[in-house]
């Protein structure tokens, strides 16, 4: 703790990011740096508490508390503190291997149970994890380095997400020869085609890193569906082990009446799509559903919906609701959701953020049930109806959403995009392999160990635990790896 007063001296501060009527004009990363003398400011709030919550990685009432992948957080908040940034970095890296991706895509759980958050704005974590990581890169100090011995093995990652890009990159270090599969022409998975440009660049953050992966030793195979275009049993003939790590990518629908009307899209597949034109084209190409000019509604509040709606407004769509069956979130935290809980409390996410500075308000409609989606002549959806509704109990104790009469509503749609969550992986590999589920339909393997029922055969992230973040699907990704390298050797020296 090299500032003991510094958490009295200083309040929270984050760089400012791009303007949101400027930043919504192009696919750039919005968020900005903060020059090293604010960074330092920043890191010296580190209270070196004497339980550190932020890197316990617990999970408290169902949500995270603290950081899944257990960072050693107030070690490099006083190394930023002390200008040692390569001792920074080693102390980052010996916990997460992607620290580029969690410091701009994750949600923080570390600050939602920083101790300085009992009564004053938590420490900056994410900002600072996410400048180390950066500085590094920029000066040079991510450099290939390749194991210096092979063990012989050969282990197959299926998915190259986070989870399976962890995974390979451990299993690597651990000297055995890695082989990744991905269906999608680019490997990255969710991060390369699941979040938009503008909050994860594709070529300068993911390309990177995948790079640096392959320069180390890694084996990238992309346009191969496991399953579908290698069949499953192929894999347990040619490697020793394999890792499932393909996610889960169902999509929840929403089957009501008028669902089968031309402009409604599940929102992976909207985003998808967007960001392969993004990257082949700058959108010339037009092989994308673009939202120009159209009245679009998301249904859904979570990080995809938010993603949507960014995407949406950089399209230039004509208006834009985003609605929620939710409850509006209080602004504070109330008594029901103590600290270290992750803080359920209102907040303007970037794509919010943009809709409100066009639109003049937030776009989110809450406590609101779509009961039906009705076409014009053509086809091609033209409004939706809704109801609101109340959160009640019902006779098991569990509350469920119910219709309040005299509030149905219908809303002009063009474009209608679906991003209601996961309800689990697809089926082809798992069939195939014939590996347990477990009452989800997720491939059933125990935490910490991570093995099916069938023997050499892994899964992890959120193919194994349910759709889920990124900074988990990392833990668990490393946790497979561990556990494989163990099967393969007898023993293992990794985390």
């Amino acid at each position: 703790m090299g500032k003991p007063t510094g958490f009295m001296e200083y309040q929270r501060e984050l760089p400012q990011d791009r303007d949101p009527l400027e930043r919504v004009r192009d696919w750039q990363e919005f968020h900005l740096h903060m020059p090293e003398e604010g960074l330092r400011d920043q890191g010296s709030r580190c209270m070196d508490c004497g339980v550190p919550f932020c890197h316990t990685g617990t999970l408290i009432s169902g949500m995270a508390s603290g950081c899944p992948v257990n960072n050693l957080i107030p070690e490099w908040n006083d190394l930023v503190y002390r200008g040692l940034w390569r001792e920074a970095l080693e102390r980052l890296l010996k916990t997460n291997n992607f620290p580029e991706f969690t410091g701009r895509v994750c949600p923080a759980p570390c600050e939602g149970s920083c101790v300085l958050g009992l009564n004053e704005k938590p420490v900056t974590i994410k900002n600072i994890e996410c400048t180390i990581i950066d500085k590094a890169f920029d000066e040079g100090w991510m450099t290939p380095r390749p194991p210096e011995k092979r063990t012989g093995k050969k282990v197959a990652v299926v998915g190259s997400g986070p989870s399976g890009l962890a995974c390979a990159d451990q299993l690597n270090r651990a000297g055995h020869w890695v082989t990744v599969f991905e269906r999608s022409d680019r490997i990255g998975g969710l991060l390369m085609y699941g979040i938009p440009n503008m909050k994860l660049d594709k070529q300068k953050v993911v390309q990177r890193r995948v790079d640096l992966m392959a320069a180390e030793g890694v084996r990238f195979v992309t346009g191969v569906e496991i399953g579908k275009d290698m069949p499953a049993t192929q894999l347990r003939g040619e490697f020793d082990a394999i890792a499932m790590c393909c996610g889960a990518t169902k999509g929840r629908d929403l089957n009501i009446e008028g669902r089968q009307l031309e402009g409604i899209h599940m929102a992976v597949r909207f985003l998808h799509l967007n960001t392969k034109s993004v990257l082949d084209s700058n959108l010339a190409d037009d092989q994308y559903l673009s939202a120009k000019d159209k009245h679009v509604i998301v249904i859904g509040g979570g990080d995809t919906g938010t993603d949507c709606v960014g995407t949406s407004m950089r399209h230039g769509c004509k208006s834009l609701t985003q609605f929620e069956i939710m409850a509006r979130p209080p602004d504070t935290r109330q008594p029901n959701n103590p600290w270290p809980e992750w803080p359920k409390v209102y907040l303007l996410d970037y794509g919010q953020q943009e809709a409100k500075a066009r639109f003049g308000d937030d776009p989110r409609q809450y406590l609101i049930n779509t009961k039906k989606f009705v076409g014009d002549a053509q086809g091609k959806v033209k409004e939706l109806h809704t109801v609101q509704v109340e959160w009640v109990k019902g006779d098991n104790g569990r509350p469920f959403p119910k219709e309040i009469p005299g509030t149905d509503k219908v809303w002009p749609a063009d474009l209608v995009l679906l991003a209601m969550g996961f309800l689990g992986p697809e089926d082809a590999i798992l069939e195939q392999l014939a590996v347990e589920r477990d009452e989800r339909s997720n491939a059933k393997a125990q935490y910490g160990r991570f093995s099916t029922n069938i023997e050499g055969v892994f899964a992890a992230g959120d193919m194994r635990r349910g759709q889920s973040l990124v900074v988990w699907a990392i833990n668990e990704g490393r946790g497979a790896a561990r556990e494989c390298d163990r099967y393969l050797m007898g023993q293992t020296q990794l985390p």
